[in-house]
């Protein structure tokens, strides 16, 4: 049985997400931190894709269970995300392998 809902604003969606865009756009020309440069972006983009996935998606008109099954891959890559950060932030250790290629290199 389809349950009746109102018909959203997709015209008013759509400003929104304009705006956000240019926002997305003004934040990259501003002199601030890289690493608040790109929480800004992700903050942006995160709010993008949950208007298009409310409005455009019909999630906002679907049982909550259908909005976990969504939200679910979102938690997984910010948890991968996380855990992975370490090893990016490792400083590379230099080897013998490396010291070996650098002698081994010949003049032009």
């Amino acid at each position: 049985m389809a349950t009746d809902h109102k018909e959203p604003n997709y015209l008013g969606v759509m400003v929104w997400l304009g705006v956000l865009t240019i926002g997305e756009i003004a934040v990259i020309y501003m002199p601030l931190a890289k690493l608040l440069i790109v929480i800004l972006l992700v903050g942006f983009a995160l709010s993008k894709a949950s208007l298009v996935a409310m409005y455009f998606m019909h999630l906002k008109f679907e049982p909550r269970t259908l909005g976990v099954i969504a939200i679910t891959p979102l938690i997984l890559c910010v948890f991968l995300v996380f855990m992975l950060a370490p090893d990016h932030a490792a400083v590379p250790h230099k080897t013998t392998f490396t010291k070996a290629a650098e002698h081994s290199e010949t003049p032009h």
